[in-house]
């Protein structure tokens, strides 16, 4: 199997980076969105984070990542071991990628056909969202996903449960997974329910600086000339962003989101007409992250100012009276609320 490219040998785009590593640290967030050019280092920067991610602890040859004290009921294996002393192994953080043709039951999972006809046994076949369990699920050109599977998507994300009742089976199994979706605009627009479940959105650029875009080359050439010398030469890069992971991970709940923070939060979305609580709670959840990263136990209005655009963007109503994009509408939001209240 290849090495990746090393997610610290990725040239610019920070914001896309910024949001995988929030995303590694607070499952909550609901996933990452990342719309842009061809050619931007999207699916690069995704595979690279599974790099990135501590190991996690399951049972020897469990299909379902179940925790090694908590056996599910739809895992045959883990049951048939039960609780006392768990044979434990560590494996790498599921990256589960979902092909556009991709059908229900592969998805979902269903009939074990070779065991219903050589033993004549009704076994459950676990699907991709098994496999992603307590990991990622990365779904490349999401724009293009047909709408049952979309549909399906939903369903697990909003529950982290997966309810698969087919063939006289009917299976209930854990499906805690963050959701990692890529796409080109040109290709066609997301559907608004899927858009909403996604925490963050980034959208990626070309990249027009002469320099970067001739760093950039150097860099995939020196990869694909020898990935292994490449990946050695990036590995203290790489272990400094994976302890950061791992501490922010730690402190996460620690951090605390001041009063007056939280209310201009509120006042943030107010201004910009955004339905429901989601927007408040995703900038919330991504404030922690964000500061954890940083290693400080207190969310500051400057954490908020910087990841705004991305909590937001996508949850803006379209407004045919005003010719700016939605980035510029959020900074004139932000720009009132300093001028009205000052900084926090």
């Amino acid at each position: 199997m290849a090495l990746p490219f090393p997610f610290s040998a990725i040239v610019g785009q920070e914001d896309m980076k910024k949001a995988l590593l929030m995303a590694a640290v607070e499952p909550l967030l609901g996933g990452v969105l990342i719309f842009g050019d061809r050619g931007t280092g999207k699916s690069t920067a995704v595979r690279a984070l599974a790099e990135l991610l501590p190991k996690i602890e399951t049972r020897k040859g469990c299909r379902y990542n179940c925790l090694p004290g908590e056996p599910q009921e739809a895992c045959c294996r883990c049951r048939l071991q039960g609780s006392a002393r768990p044979d434990t192994v560590k494996i790498r953080t599921p990256m589960v990628d979902l092909p556009l043709g991709a059908t229900e039951d592969r998805v979902c999972g269903s009939l074990d056909i070779e065991k219903a006809l050589v033993a004549g046994e009704k076994a459950f076949e676990p699907g991709l969202l098994a496999a992603a369990n307590r990991g990622f699920l990365y779904i490349d050109e999401i724009n293009l996903l047909e709408d049952h599977l979309v549909d399906l998507l939903l369903d697990a994300a909003a529950s982290g449960v997966n309810v698969v009742e087919r063939e006289g089976l009917s299976i209930r199994h854990a499906a805690r997974f963050v959701l990692v979706g890529s796409g080109n605009p040109e290709e066609g627009d997301l559907r608004p329910q899927l858009l909403d479940r996604f925490g963050l959105s980034v959208d990626v650029r070309t990249i027009n600086d002469l320099k970067m875009r001739i760093e950039v080359i150097r860099r995939r050439d020196a990869y694909e000339s020898d990935p292994v010398a490449f990946a050695a030469t990036w590995s203290r890069r790489e272990a400094v962003i994976q302890r950061q992971v791992v501490a922010a991970r730690k402190i996460l709940r620690q951090v605390e989101v001041p009063d007056l923070i939280l209310s201009r939060m509120s006042q943030l979305c107010m201004r910009l007409g955004i339905d429901g609580m989601r927007g408040e709670l995703t900038l919330m959840r991504a404030g922690r992250a964000a500061a954890a990263l940083e290693g400080r136990l207190a969310v500051t209005w400057a954490d908020v100012e910087s990841i705004a655009p991305m909590v937001l963007c996508h949850r803006l109503r379209r407004d045919p009276l005003d010719d700016a994009g939605s980035t510029p509408r959020i900074e004139r939001a932000l720009a009132g609320l300093e001028m009205a209240g000052g900084h926090a």
